[in-house]
């Protein structure tokens, strides 16, 4: 018969892997979430590779630096799906507004418009200690 001691640890572990596989498979679902077609017949994911390959040659290299820049704080396990999610939104932004440029502005207010309400504190937070002036978009945030 097996100690005490080894029957806890196997408990123990049997409830960690549990709690990963649940971790996991909210993620997953998440995911699939996005790749379902909306009633237009395009999925979220759709939408978003549309508009920045819509958006492909209208990219200068500092409104490019300054998308990074606005995904820094993003942890860097997600930081490419959050980089390519902004960007589309930003591209978005842009081509409806009829640019032929990505410009600062289009890359705030995209930054806005892309991050969901429950995140508006640490966006705050963040433009501020970068000295980011998002004084034209304020109205956004209190939607």
């Amino acid at each position: 018969m097996a100690p005490d001691w080894f029957m806890y640890f196997i408990m123990f572990w049997a409830f960690v892997m549990i709690g990963f596989m649940a971790v996991g498979g909210y993620f997953m679902f998440r995911k699939f979430l996005k790749v379902l077609p909306m009633r237009d017949g395009k999925s979220k994911l759709d939408w978003q590779n549309y508009w920045v390959d819509r958006s492909r040659g209208m990219w200068p290299e500092d409104s490019k630096q300054f998308l990074d820049k606005l995904v820094s704080p993003v942890p860097n396990a997600f930081r490419d799906i959050a980089r390519h999610s902004i960007a589309a939104k930003i591209a978005q932004v842009a081509v409806e507004g009829g640019a032929t440029e990505v410009s600062r502005s289009h890359c705030i207010e995209g930054y806005i418009r892309a991050t969901p309400k429950r995140d508006y504190r640490s966006l705050v937070t963040f433009l501020e200690k970068e000295q980011i002036d998002y004084s034209a978009y304020t109205h956004l945030l209190n939607k």
